[in-house]
């Protein structure tokens, strides 16, 4: 049941189990399990049929956060644990890491310290496959249309056809390229990173392997010179990139390091993709348990809104409640404190940073669901500082709870789980949506921009009005936004921290996702392939002689 882990160079239990024990406990049985080890299987989508899905779900969001970010998946993790511990029915469904942050900038996405998914290696790099699947499934795809240009059995010309590569890493080399140099078919093309890729988005919002079908079928893989839009399902390769994702699309199941079940699967950035796991493993969390804990990341800005308009539009999933997860280090940053000085104590500051926590918490509230704040409490955090939040929360009416989640686990989460409970609705309302799928796209990003970013205004540059109207001619004007926008400030500009006041946001291109049901508007400078840092998280990573890694 349990074994030593470590956490800030001392031995503590994990609370584990036989992965197959854990899904028995959850009434999950051995037909539908594919074994990984004794540590992670996956789940077979018969193991939804016919099991209602009561479980209450909880949406965890956060502030803008810092370059290392906040610890929104700690404190899921962590508040999933307290739920736990206080004698709830809980289970996770979250995101799988991408291997670009894990050597980028932010290293591992498991959690941290008492709060962790385990096993956090495995997970952190190849897991059950899902990343690899996809893909190669997006370039297969990619080389089926070069080589059908290359035969002249495409309707496509090579400036027409947008279907790029991916790959997860983050390489700001692949960004833009040229392929088939010197040949009649030579086109500029480029790399996105595998999160941004619509073969993920699709296999995310998919809720079965017909639904996974239609949605590859339908993909735009570019136009013809008459502005006709080209479908995947004229490369007639459907069914092979059906072969590469079935296994893919089944959840997988591990488990906290105090027990709770977690349902890992899928992973789309929030800034550069919609940003929250997949439909199918929100859905067996729910069929499986009384309260389900959720993540959207990067900020509720960005994965929040994204969970309500894309995910929920599409699915009829409705979160019971919103966490939104604030650091002291965070809006001591948006208070104008320097990175390197934000464990330094500044009261002042918090003051000034609170701006931020206040523009997400009035962004939530827009979708009528009660909002709890979670202080993920740190080391060096001062109860004086600490103070200072919770006395904003209060005089807005807003609950709020210290969680100590990295130092304590479960037990530092047992006042934010009590806090959730207690502010969840006895019948909840129906979902509220900021725009209509009707609306224009002025409308869409008006609504977005100023409801949720607080700008002014928005400006679509002439290149993205051109590639709209094509994407409207077609018929595709009707599907939601999908904002593509930097995480690192509410505007569509990185250095304006706080609560920015008096700016637009331009749109500069758009790309189109109709697998996955949207279209992606494209801000500021944001690249659908991140680029390594100067210093990147790799360098820290090693392999001792006994074969245990370590710094991620």
């Amino acid at each position: 049941m349990g074994q030593l882990g470590m956490i800030c160079g001392l031995p503590f239990l994990l609370m584990v189990q036989d992965i197959a024990s854990l899904a028995q406990s959850l009434s999950i049985s051995n037909d539908h399990l594919s074994l990984y080890g004794r540590d992670k299987a996956k789940v077979s989508l018969k193991a939804l049929q016919d099991r209602p899905q009561n479980g209450k779900l909880i949406l965890v969001s956060a502030i803008t956060p810092t370059p290392a970010g906040e610890g929104k998946t700690t404190v899921s993790i962590g508040l999933a644990q307290g739920l736990k511990k206080i004698g709830q029915s809980v289970a996770l469904a979250l995101r799988q890491p991408s291997m670009g942050p894990v050597f980028g900038r932010k290293g591992g996405a498991t959690g941290g310290g008492k709060s962790t998914v385990q096993p956090a290696d495995s997970i952190n790099l190849h897991f059950t496959g899902d990343f690899h699947a996809i893909t190669s499934a997006h370039n297969l795809l990619s080389s089926v249309l070069d080589n059908q240009l290359f035969n002249q059995q495409s309707r496509l010309s090579p400036s027409g056809l947008l279907w790029k590569r991916v790959l997860d890493v983050n390489d700001r080399a692949l960004r833009s390229l040229k392929t088939s140099v010197g040949k009649s078919t030579e086109r500029a093309s480029g790399f996105d990173i595998t999160a941004a890729s619509e073969v993920m988005a699709i296999l995310c919002l998919s809720e079965s392997l017909a639904d996974l079908r239609a949605r590859l079928d339908r993909i735009v893989t570019g136009f013809t010179p008459e502005g006709e839009p080209v479908l995947a399902k004229e490369a007639k390769v459907t069914g092979a990139l059906m072969a590469l994702l079935r296994d893919a699309m089944q959840p997988n199941l591990v488990q906290s390091v105090e027990g709770v079940p977690a349902f890992l699967h899928g992973g789309p950035f929030a800034n550069i993709a919609h940003g929250c796991n997949s439909v199918v493993a929100t859905r067996m969390a729910l069929a499986h348990a009384d309260y389900a804990v959720t993540e959207a990341g990067f900020a509720f800005d960005l994965g929040g809104e994204k969970f309500m308009h894309i995910k929920c539009r599409q699915s009829g999933l409705e979160p019971e409640a919103i966490v939104i997860v604030a650091t002291l280090r965070a809006l001591k940053m948006h208070g104008g404190v320097a990175l390197d000085a934000l464990t330094q104590p500044d009261p002042a500051a918090i003051s000034r940073g609170l701006e931020n926590l206040a523009a997400h918490l009035d962004s939530a509230a827009q979708f009528q669901r009660p909002v709890i704040v979670a202080i993920n409490q740190f080391l060096n955090d001062s109860p004086e500082e600490m103070a200072i939040v919770d006395e904003f929360c209060q005089a807005r009416g807003v609950p709020c709870a210290i969680a100590n989640v990295f130092g304590e686990g479960g037990a530092g989460a047992t006042q934010l789980a009590e806090t959730v409970l207690a502010a969840l609705p006895k019948q909840t309302k129906p979902l509220p949506f900021l725009y209509q799928p009707e609306d224009s796209v002025e409308q869409k990003l008006t609504a977005v921009a100023t409801k949720i970013y607080g700008a002014d205004s928005v400006t679509l540059t002439d290149a993205a009005k051109a590639k709209f109207a094509l994407f409207e001619r077609s018929g595709f004007g009707h599907l939601p936004l999908c904002m593509a926008k930097t995480q690192n400030s509410l505007s569509d500009d990185a250095t304006k921290l706080g609560r920015p006041r008096g700016f637009g946001i331009t749109v500069r291109d758009f790309e189109i996702a109709n697998g996955a049901g949207f279209l992606v508007a494209l801000t500021g400078t944001m690249m659908r392939m991140p680029a390594l840092p100067k210093i990147p998280a790799a360098e820290r990573i090693h392999v001792s002689k006994e074969g245990v890694i370590s710094g991620i």
